[in-house]
């Protein structure tokens, strides 16, 4: 059972500058195996947290949901990675994987390969396992009080009435709050942001239509 969570994304951007001792932290934008999606990872107030980043195809719904009052939220900004929490001992986290393509949750895995793979593993109740690897395509993501207090932060600051991503309001907020990225993660002050849009010379980069997935309400009010 091959895990593909739709969210029609495809990485436009780069990534360099990751070194070794980054090797076990998951947090960050990842591309999915069949390369048409992006999830980013954060800690949320301790647990891992995953969030479609950014979509190929904008105009998604998560219509196979079977929470009636979900089937028309956005799949940008909506939760993949439900609550995982670190396994002792092991550079392993464990929690729910939400896979959009059916509308279940399943019981599931991240573990980080080096500096730029995550391996994603769901199961069924115990069995009929499967999975698939991701590719890093973003640094590091610091944790920041706004991340660490998720279940306090503000549940609609700035969102627009049909988008779940953080506007301008929770972007400035989380910005504020965030302290240098290699005060928590150990990421390079020259390690760049992960481009979230193509852009030609001469042309500015797109804003970042998710930023904090901590502040997404879907996280903020589940992050405990």
């Amino acid at each position: 059972m091959r895990l593909a969570l739709y969210t029609g994304i495809i990485l436009a951007g780069g990534y360099a500058y990751l070194t070794p001792a980054l090797a076990a932290d998951p947090t960050g934008d990842w591309r999915v195996a069949d390369g048409v999606a992006n999830i980013r990872v954060a800690q949320c107030n301790g647990s891992m947290w995953g969030a479609v980043s950014w979509e190929k195809k904008p105009g998604g719904r998560d219509e196979n949901n079977p929470d009636v009052s979900k089937k028309n939220r956005p799949t940008l900004g909506m939760p993949t990675l439900i609550d995982m929490k670190k396994k002792p001992g092991a550079d392993q986290w464990e929690g729910q994987v939400y896979n959009a393509q059916d509308g279940q949750t399943y019981s599931a895995t991240i573990t980080p390969v080096g500096t730029d793979q995550l391996e994603i593993k769901g199961c069924v109740m115990g069995f009929l396992c499967g999975g698939e690897t991701w590719t890093r395509v973003g640094p590091p993501i610091p944790l920041s009080p706004a991340n660490a207090m998720a279940k306090g932060a503000p549940k609609s600051a700035g969102a627009a009435p049909k988008a779940q991503g953080t506007q301008q309001g929770a972007q400035q907020a989380a910005q504020q709050a965030a302290p240098p990225p290699q005060a928590t993660t150990g990421a390079t002050a020259s390690a760049p942001a992960a481009k979230t849009a193509a852009t030609k010379p001469g042309q500015k980069a797109a804003a970042d239509p998710v930023g904090d997935i901590c502040l997404l309400p879907d996280i903020a009010g589940l992050a405990h």
